[in-house]
């Protein structure tokens, strides 16, 4: 689970409104539209799905200590 926090950190949205925005940093109304309408299949979707569930318990502030260690967004 782990390597998904550090993922959601490092990865950007490829395309879109928000291309270019960290996953971690995507509006919580942008993740409830996907929510609504069905995440992308495969690795994004999962990561969309995860971040989702983040912002929406609240939880962002778990991502804090892995953004100073992480490399560069891919």
């Amino acid at each position: 689970m782990s390597e998904s926090f550090e993922r959601l950190v490092t990865t950007v949205m490829p395309y879109g409104k928000h291309k270019g925005t960290l996953i971690a940093d995507l509006p919580g109304n942008y993740l409830n539209w996907f929510a609504r309408e069905g995440f992308p299949p495969g690795e994004l979707g999962r990561l969309l799905a995860l971040m989702h569930e983040i912002d929406h318990n609240g939880l962002k502030d778990l991502l804090r200590p892995l953004r100073s260690a992480a490399p560069k967004p891919r």
